[in-house]
């Protein structure tokens, strides 16, 4: 049983990511998924950067933060696309956390990343939001500064391929995201 902090993409805590959280509940997993947005779900990308830019960034950090202040200092940080850079952001944090799990994203600082840190990253092979050559860099960096880095990328998929509700939805992709997910966590 691991405790898991899963966070959601630009879209808000959409059914996808409540069926995600589920998903590790039903394995056996103690999951917290919170609201950043206080309720408000986008229906589209953009109306999603649009919500993320009124709600402001520090208030989104900071409700991430209160949503897991009583949580164990090991609870694994997950998110989704924006949810990735949040999990990502509270590695200064939450520095004795089991890992990073990281979906349709990248996140984390390597200037406050512990050797041996567990990092695993799921995402489309040609990501429009997150490109190759970005993912590279950051994970030459991740890696130099001691995290143990594991990237899995999808071929054809796009940049939400694990949400159902999305038109980038890839059926085999997402169901390998979740056995790979699995074995992660049963390995932190």
């Amino acid at each position: 049983m691991t405790n898991i902090a899963l966070f959601h993409s630009v879209y808000g805590l959409s059914p996808a990511v409540l069926a995600a959280a589920e998903l590790l509940r039903a394995a056996g997993h103690l999951v917290v998924a919170p609201d950043l947005y206080a309720g408000q779900v986008a229906a589209s990308i953009e109306e999603g950067f649009a919500l993320s830019d009124r709600i402001g960034w520090e208030t989104i950090m900071q409700r991430a933060r209160d949503a897991i202040r009583d949580r164990p200092a090991d609870t694994v940080l997950a998110g989704f696309s924006m949810g990735a850079v949040v999990a990502g952001e509270l590695l200064a944090d939450r520095r004795n956390t089991a890992g990073l799990l990281l979906y349709h994203g990248i996140g984390g600082d390597p200037a406050v990343v512990r050797a041996g840190l567990p990092v695993h990253l799921h995402i489309a092979e040609q990501d429009d939001l997150f490109p190759p050559a970005d993912v590279s860099a950051w994970r030459s960096a991740m890696t130099d500064a001691g995290a143990a880095v594991q990237v899995h990328s999808y071929p054809g998929a796009g940049h939400l391929f694990t949400d159902p509700d999305s038109t980038d939805y890839d059926e085999p992709a997402s169901k390998l995201v979740w056995h790979r997910t699995l074995t992660f966590l049963g390995s932190v």
